[in-house]
């Protein structure tokens, strides 16, 4: 019966651990936002950017699994290149040796003030200060901190209750007999392997076996192997996220199995054979939590130290075991293993709106443009471009509703719905320009000609839709543009200021004359339910032969048109 109880101890002092790294995990994810996304574009060019990035970020997400996981999500997606993962993986590697040191402190001894640095006597002022923030503060950022120092808390509190439950092994016979048949290498390195990877963690396998080796029967000979085999576990995860995806995805879980599978080969036979030579005392000396995390660095930072000159050889070597197929490789929108760490789905998800807003002004600016030179091929890829704009709401919406779901900042949370609501004004930019075509192809079926002022008139108000696009898609990239600072920027184009004045005048009598700032997205209301009445009176109206804009209300009605078919896939953010 103690057994059974030792044995649930261990089981549940395990579960608070995971559940506490999860926790921590998550608030330090959500502390670093967009920042990781920013980082992964800017640092993986360089080798050594991309390792210390590597390390970073896996500091932040405390799972080099998780990293990996990502990483084949971005390559999966067309985001990133398998030779700009290899310095990130490498990196992360290293990454995982600062949880270890961290749980070696539990080995402290002293007295007095020292004792306070036994994770068992700072984890409980810790998580009251952490519930203490995430109770009485209204900022996110310092919720966030608070449910860090939480997780931070639980995952000690999983430490002690492993300690507690293997406290008296060094007394028994059946413990130590077993620990003696971990004296050969290859079974220890296969211990640690699937010990890491039925638990998804080496950090809570790293943990396991610290708090074992507490009994002080643990020698450095028998946790050597295990250390390096809890390496080899961790690539368990990577192979099972390369399922279902494209050839080059794959080849990041091979870069990353063959990076620690090289890794432990070569320390195995570089120590047993120094050992062999020189007859190490230490081997089989009892080793205590701060040894394990000692040899677990070292292993860590040698291998990468090892392989690093060798970035160009393990991509040859993935290719050479992930042959490239003779059809063109097709890569996922946005891979759902980017939801795993949601500060990058975000950033990507943003990139994706902007593309989808480049495209939806490309669209437009084409349909207007065979208004007055009709060309076959142009109006072909009109239709090209809806099906693609279509594809965009389709499937950026489905990723964006799944990513609010998952644990965001208030700040990724805003980005989100802000990007769901805009999509569908982007799409509908799509189906305007298909209108505009249909209309283009009567003029061009009908011989319509413009006189000299339509044409010019046309022409102006092709220019002025040309910049206001412009500058709301800059403005949407930036996430950040007033309504003030556009005009400043149109103040030397008559038609445009003149358009803008008029939804400025509209919206402050919306607002009953309120004075305010007045951003892009309030000029997207007034115009929006005349949009299709207006298409309809467009340049069809003064197409007709001899016709011409002189006429106010067609004028009136075309410049409004234009105006809100611009503002019509831009609805942006509100400060």
């Amino acid at each position: 019966m103690t057994v059974l109880l030792k044995v649930f101890t261990l089981l549940g002092g395990l579960a608070f651990f995971l559940y506490g790294m999860n926790v921590m995990s998550g608030g330090l994810g959500k502390l670093a936002g967009g920042s990781l996304e920013r980082s992964l574009k800017t640092m993986t060019k360089n080798r050594f950017a991309g390792m210390a990035l590597g390390a970073v970020i896996t500091i932040a997400i405390q799972s080099s699994s998780a990293m990996t996981v990502m990483l084949v999500g971005l390559v999966n997606s067309g985001i990133m290149q398998l030779g700009q993962t290899i310095g990130v993986i490498m990196g992360s590697n290293i990454g995982t040796t600062l949880t270890p040191w961290i749980l070696s402190l539990s080995g402290v001894n002293g007295t007095g003030w020292i004792q306070l640095l036994k994770p068992e006597n700072f984890s409980p002022i810790i998580a009251f200060i952490g519930v203490v923030l995430i109770m009485m503060c209204k900022k996110p950022r310092k919720r966030d901190i608070g449910k860090i120092m939480v997780g931070f808390a639980v995952l000690m509190y999983g430490m002690t209750l492993m300690g507690s439950s293997v406290s008296g092994l060094e007394n028994s016979k059946a413990f130590t007999s077993i620990l003696t048949a971990f004296e050969n290498p290859l079974l220890g390195v296969l211990v640690g392997a699937v010990v890491t990877g039925v638990i998804q963690s080496s950090a809570a396998s790293v943990g396991i076996l610290q708090t074992l080796a507490a009994t002080g029967q643990i020698s450095y000979g028998v946790a050597i192997p295990i250390i390096m085999g809890q390496n080899i576990g961790t690539c368990v995860t990577a192979l099972i996220s390369s399922i279902g995806v494209n050839k080059n995805a794959r080849k990041v879980a091979v870069v990353h199995i063959t990076f620690n599978l090289i890794g432990t080969v070569v320390c195995l036979c570089l120590f047993y054979g120094l050992h062999a030579i020189f007859h190490f005392a230490f081997v089989a000396t009892p080793i205590n939590a701060v040894g394990i995390s000692a040899v677990h660095t070292i292993f860590n930072v040698f291998t990468t130290a090892l392989l690093c000159p060798f970035t160009k050889q393990l991509e040859r070597f993935a290719n050479f075991v992930i042959r490239p197929s003779k059809k063109e490789e097709t890569y996922a929108f946005l891979d759902e293993r980017l939801l795993g760490t949601p500060s990058i789905a975000v950033g990507e998800a943003s990139d994706m709106t902007v593309k989808m807003a480049t495209l939806a002004r490309t669209t437009i600016l084409s349909a207007i443009s065979i208004c007055q030179s009709y060309d076959v091929k142009v109006a072909d890829e009109i239709l090209k471009h809806e099906d693609e704009l279509d594809l965009y709401e389709d499937k950026l919406g489905t990723f964006l509703v799944k990513l609010s779901s998952r644990s965001l900042s208030i700040a990724d949370s805003r980005k989100v719905s802000n990007m769901l609501h805009t999509i569908g004004d982007f799409e509908r930019l799509g189906d305007h320009a298909v209108n505009l075509r249909k209309t283009a192809e009567e003029i061009h079926d009908k011989h319509i000609v413009f006189s000299e002022d339509a044409a010019a008139e046309l022409q102006n108000l092709t220019n002025a839709l040309t910049e206001i696009l412009e500058l709301t898609i800059d403005a949407f990239r930036e996430h950040n543009l007033s309504f003030y600072e556009l005009k400043q920027k149109a103040a030397t184009d008559a038609a445009l200021k003149a358009a803008l004045d008029d939804i400025q005048a509209r919206t402050q009598e919306a607002r009953g004359g309120l004075p305010g700032t007045v951003l892009i997205s309030d000029g997207f209301f007034p115009f929006r339910d005349g949009v299709d009445a207006a298409m309809a009176q467009g340049v069809t109206a003064i197409g007709q032969p001899g016709g011409s804009m002189r006429d106010e209300d067609v004028r009136g009605k075309r410049i409004t048109n234009g105006i809100a078919m611009a503002f019509c896939g831009l609805r942006l953010f509100h400060h």
